[in-house]
């Protein structure tokens, strides 16, 4: 809040924020400056007629002008922070230059902007890809550090659930083909700074029906203080309106009202610190009440390509000896599961890569389902089981027992078994599983202390399921399920009065994100992912909900928090200005003096002083949130109101009075 890079452009911009025609859709700080104006007139009046309260009149101007523009700071100073964040998204775009595929198979070099939906480009190493869209041929790692902060870069590939691409990225290694599938102008990250530079932020429901409130109580406050001036005409006391202006401004929640703004577009900037782009409001205060949160396992809970975990030796057979030949076995294998053995075999078992001529490699294929390696007298060769024990010639009764259990055992599991063999000879099995992210476990469990029932949806069979559900600790499976079935789910909970959010990062997700109250998208997810749900996860974390949800919550707390504050402070502010109001027509009303205020004027301008430092005071409080502690609602309630309703009881009358000594210390009136 205090860099000068954020506070200067807020201080120019609150004054823009003046306009009436921006201030309009705040009603309450509207009034405010409607009020300021009218005492400013008065007081230009005052002055030339020479008249004595000019100086009181004068002062009760400046303060009510602090008000409306401390409350339009607030709001800048939000904005400003999002702005930030925004320009150093802009920085990452450049001038890009596209290399456009031609129908002859040449290509052209031409400006990223130029390029149009459907357009297909060729990324090299080292070049920057130049627009959003899907990887269609080839794989390559790719540094999104731009977009998502990491370092450590991506693989990108075409088919399945990690083709989708983000302009403005750059490929470390190989060569993709992409098919461009956004508009420039419209690019993921256009949106984003969009987003975050609340162009496109519009009010969620319950900031509406708190807008509303706060005009009806500002209503409320202006018909009481006309009658207050009747009364007083009744009674023979003579109230200026420059005093009658204070109390409006002083009785109407002007505290709430010019710090509403600024608590809902910290919330979404609160997001973005956590590296997740919303783009509804509505989703981030839904996420604070969300029952049952819905996890795709393959990509979300699990790291989406089943990976060798653990290599199972034949009798007579050492775990090294089995590493090695599954290592050259799939030195051919360009599939993610093939690199994985390699990983694991040159990783965990420190295997030296071996150097093999081309001409002995046996490469993989769909269609026998092997791949290998032929050096001298050895036939290595690895794949699925059957194709194995065939290549072997061998069959599932043939085969040795302990190899059949090892076999049995890891689909029990819910692994997949692959057989790795020389020539006749079967040396042992890999295990494939799908692997859990790590840590996930006890962010599951950190969501169930909260109240999110999860449940992790899958097209798996329920065996495989059950087994990915124990290890990663959710609450309950939906196996063999299609995005039908997710749907179905979604809506079914939502009719029993629940609150649903989803992660996913498949086309097949998109449906049940877009229905779902809180749709949470991986940003390593397709392209219809992350346009179906309303918020995108630049991490890919799919426990980052826990984050989402507290924010939510602070969100409503804060909130609510605040708006506890603004109303019950005004009871300090009865007993600082209605006596000084009417003490000269009914002394008795001395008696309510009980802060022992200098003297009426004094009163009212310490009143008018405390309105609008209040409003400076909260504004950290208002951009960093209420803290959120798992607890009940009844016992975040008594503890709220505690410290904001009984505070905002006690701290107007030491503040009013302090005031009150400063103003009389320096004659100000």
């Amino acid at each position: 809040m205090l860099s000068p890079a954020i506070l200067l452009p807020a201080l120019r911009d609150a004054v823009v924020k003046l306009d009436p025609r921006q201030l309009v859709r705040n009603p309450v700080i509207f009034v405010t400056e409607v009020v300021a104006a009218l005492v400013t007139v008065l007081f230009a009046r005052d002055l030339v007629l020479g008249a004595e309260d000019t100086v009181f009149s004068g002062q009760i101007a400046a303060w009510l002008w602090f008000t409306v523009l401390f409350a339009t700071f607030a709001e800048a100073v939000a904005e400003g922070r999002g702005r930030a964040q925004a320009d150093s998204l802009k920085r990452t775009k450049s001038e890009l230059t596209a290399r456009r595929l031609l129908p002859d198979g040449s290509t052209e070099s031409i400006p990223a902007a130029s390029l149009s939906v459907g357009d297909e480009v060729l990324v090299a190493a080292g070049e920057l890809i130049p627009g959003d869209g899907e990887v269609i041929e080839g794989v390559a790692t790719v540094n999104e550090s731009a977009i998502t902060g990491e370092s450590a870069p991506v693989i990108r590939e075409s088919g399945g659930d990690r083709s989708a691409v983000t302009g403005g990225t750059e490929v470390l290694s190989d060569e993709i083909r992409v098919r461009i599938t956004v508009a420039p102008g419209s690019s993921f990250v256009d949106r984003m700074i969009a987003l975050i530079e609340g162009a496109q932020r519009q009010k969620t429901p319950n900031e509406i029906a708190l807008s509303i409130l706060l005009s009806g109580l500002t209503l409320i406050f202006l018909f009481v203080c006309t009658a207050i001036w009747g009364l007083a005409a009744y009674s023979g006391a003579v109230i200026s309106v420059t005093v009658l202006a204070a109390l409006l401004v002083t009785l109407i929640p002007t505290t709430i009202g010019g710090l509403l703004s600024a608590i809902g577009i910290a919330g979404m900037d609160r997001l973005v610190r956590f590296n997740v782009i919303a783009t509804s409001g509505r989703a981030v205060e839904a996420a604070g009440d969300v029952d049952t949160l819905l996890l795709d396992k393959t990509g979300t809970i699990t790291f989406g390509n089943r990976m060798a975990s653990d290599f199972a030796a034949a009798p007579g057979v050492s775990i090294p000896e089995l590493a090695e030949a599954a290592l050259l076995a799939s030195l051919s294998d360009e599939t993610p599961e093939g690199r994985s053995i390699v990983a694991l075999a040159t990783g965990d078992f420190g295997i030296a890569l071996p150097q093999v001529t081309p001409d002995a490699v046996i490469a993989f294929s769909a269609e026998t389902r092997l791949s290998g390696v032929d050096m001298g007298e050895r036939r290595l060769r690895k794949g699925a089981v059957d194709a194995v024990l065939a290549f072997a010639r061998l069959t599932a009764a043939t085969a040795p027992a302990e190899f059949s259990r090892a076999v049995d055992l890891i689909a029990r599991s819910g692994g997949t078994p692959l057989a790795v063999a020389d020539g006749k000879r079967l040396l042992g099995v890999i295990h494939l599983k799908d692997v859990v992210k790590p840590g996930i476990k006890e962010r599951f469990a950190a969501l169930r202390a909260m109240g999110i029932r999860t449940v992790m949806v899958t097209g798996d069979n329920p065996v495989t399921a059950a087994a990915i559900a124990s290890e990663a600790g959710v609450d309950d499976f939906l196996a063999s399920a299609t995005p039908e079935d997710k749907l179905a789910y979604i809506r079914r909970e939502q009719q029993g009065g629940r609150l649903i959010a989803m992660c996913g990062d498949g086309t097949n997700d998109a449906p049940a994100l877009a229905q779902a109250d809180v749709g949470v998208a991986m940003q390593t997810g397709t392209q219809a992912a992350r346009e179906a749900a309303n918020m995108v996860d630049l991490d890919s974390s799919p426990t980052k909900l826990i984050e989402i949800v507290e924010i939510g919550k602070q969100l409503l707390m804060t909130r609510g928090s605040l708006t506890t504050f603004s109303i019950a402070n005004d009871v300090a502010k009865y007993f600082a200005i209605i006596p000084a109001l009417f003490i000269a027509a009914y002394p008795a009303l001395g008696s309510l003096n009980i802060m022992g205020l200098a003297s009426p004027r004094s009163a009212i301008l310490s009143a008018v002083i405390f309105n609008a430092l209040i409003i400076v005071a909260l504004i950290p409080l208002a951009l960093k949130g209420v803290a959120y502690r798992p607890a009940g609602a009844a016992s975040l309630l008594r503890r709220n109101l505690a410290i904001y309703g009984l505070g905002g009881l006690i701290l107007p009358f030491a503040g009013i009075k302090l005031i009150d000594m400063a103003v009389s210390a320096l004659n100000l009136v």
